[in-house]
């Protein structure tokens, strides 16, 4: 089984984001980028199959410049067999989906996995996108996957419930909690992960269907008015004229 694993490299949670003062780009200097969280449970779990086979392979895919390549080194070392960099900014969601789509076609890959989502924009479309791409089922967003063969079963959240599905491959799917334990790199990983294979291969596209007019940081928070158990009069006032909720 020949698992595609998409990552996106993506600020640390923890980052202060700032923007341009065009507003119009994200502001890089000083930031820590870190793999994409919800990208780490696709990895996860494709190298756990991976293992649980006896057989097959994992191959790291991420569309980004070079400033990401200590991320795809660090899924390496998590235990991915090879790593290919799309050597492109991501400038959209069907960007990216065109670079992944063509590698997994070219590749000949039978489970492309992904996070639901990245933590920076939240688009949600990565993964559908693929899937119409290459013209095979997209499962979104599974919290289990599980494999017998060339078929996988799958569980995800619906309205109200979960729904059990199962698809053979090839497919797309993308991962969120609880799929698995996230691993983090042992000595050992970091040291073979020197060697093993990144190659790097150009856009095979600049099409983008989508630009940012600008970015804008949510309005800062305001102070908070207390109101007594006897001052409900000046409450529903204060939500009716000041909040405006009512």
């Amino acid at each position: 089984m020949k698992f595609l694993v998409c990552i996106s490299n993506v600020p640390d949670t923890t980052t202060k984001i700032t923007f341009t003062p065009d507003g119009k780009e994200f502001n890089k200097a000083g930031v820590q980028f870190v793999i994409n969280p919800w990208d780490e449970y696709a990895l996860t779990r494709a190298i756990e199959l991976k293992e649980a086979a006896g057989s097959g392979t994992v191959t790291v895919l991420n569309v980004g410049e070079a400033d990401a390549e200590p991320n795809i080194r660090k899924a390496l070392a998590i235990g991915a067999d090879d790593a290919i960099r799309v050597n492109a900014f991501p400038k959209d969601a069907f960007f990216v989906a065109q670079q992944i789509a063509h590698v997994a076609k070219e590749g000949g890959y039978d489970v492309i996995l992904m996070g639901k989502e990245s933590i920076d924009f939240n688009g949600f479309q990565v993964h559908g996108m693929v899937g119409e791409l290459l013209g095979i089922p997209t499962i979104a967003p599974a919290m289990k996957l599980d494999m017998s063969g060339n078929t996988a079963t799958l569980e995800r959240e619906i309205e109200g419930g979960k729904e059990v599905v199962q698809v053979a491959a090839p497919f797309v799917a993308s991962c969120q909690q609880p799929m698995c334990e996230p691993r983090i790199p042992n000595m050992r990983g970091i040291m073979t992960a020197r060697t093993k294979p990144l190659k790097v291969v150009e856009a095979t596209s600049q099409e983008a269907r989508t630009s940012v007019a600008s970015f804008a940081l949510p309005p800062a928070k305001q102070g908070v008015k207390l109101f007594t158990a006897d001052q409900a009069a000046d409450l529903v006032k204060a939500l009716r004229t000041e909040a405006k909720v009512l």
